[in-house]
């Protein structure tokens, strides 16, 4: 018997706000240092709301987006905090 496989996508358990703040906030909590776990995390974050959406709340090209948050992208930090502001999250710092 053959089995099927489908490629895990977090996309897919982002169903609500919460979920949403609560991935990003581990994936803050857990990036390595250089930023590449938390864009991964936005970009999933920002799928899950819809790209074309974000776009226009974040005042930011579609095009643009899909580069920035891509694995090879490197957002500058003003964009990262565009799209978390369009996004509806907010990033609080706290002591360890």
């Amino acid at each position: 018997m053959a089995e099927n496989f489908t490629r895990w996508d977090a996309v897919d358990h982002l169903k609500s706000e919460e979920d949403m703040a609560l991935y990003l906030d581990a994936c803050l909590e857990e990036d390595p240092g250089d930023g590449s776990l938390v864009r991964a995390a936005l970009n999933d974050v920002a799928r899950a709301r819809g790209m074309s959406q974000l776009a226009r709340d974040s005042g930011l090209s579609r095009e643009g987006l899909y580069k920035a948050l891509s694995a090879s992208g490197n957002p500058e930090f003003s964009t990262m905090l565009k799209v978390i502001k369009a996004l509806g999250l907010k990033l609080h710092a706290s002591t360890a």
